[in-house]
């Protein structure tokens, strides 16, 4: 079974260095400042293996979600019902799907991609997330854009 993910609030000030540089260096290369991942890391003054061994597990939190729209990737066993569960979840907290695409399985493995508007009703995204990835048959979920 995948390794459960945990989330954490932290002030800016308790954050190591080197992950606020691979903020920085996401968003370099994501506002098109620079064209390659060699350009970012140098204007940053992390090394490429930094870059690439965080750049999935840390991004910006706004104070307020609401009206945004959450993307995230999620790895799973192909079994009848899994995804009917996951979007239960989804629903259960309140927020809204955008887009859905299901990858056909391969190796009894399919990879899911899901937009959702975060609402005013929508309760806590962070438990969301978790509740998603404890289900039996995901094994991994990962945020990939918050906009």
């Amino acid at each position: 079974m995948a390794e459960r993910s945990s989330y954490y609030v932290i002030k800016e000030k308790a954050v190591p260095e080197v992950l606020l540089k691979v903020v920085e260096t996401k968003s370099l290369l994501e506002t098109g400042k620079v064209a390659t991942v060699a350009e970012a890391v140098e204007r940053t003054g992390i090394s490429r293996s930094s870059f690439y061994k965080y750049k999935d597990d840390i991004f910006v939190f706004h104070d307020s979600s609401e009206g945004k729209t959450l993307t995230f990737t999620c790895e799973m066993e192909d079994e009848p019902g899994i995804l009917s569960i996951l979007l239960g979840i989804i629903a259960e907290y309140g927020a809204n799907v955008l887009t859905i695409h299901q990858s056909i399985p391969i190796n009894n493995m399919a990879s899911l991609s899901i937009s959702l508007q975060i609402l005013p009703s929508t309760r806590d995204v962070a438990k969301m997330v978790e509740d998603m990835e404890s289900l039996s048959g995901v094994h991994s979920i990962k945020i990939v854009a918050r906009e």
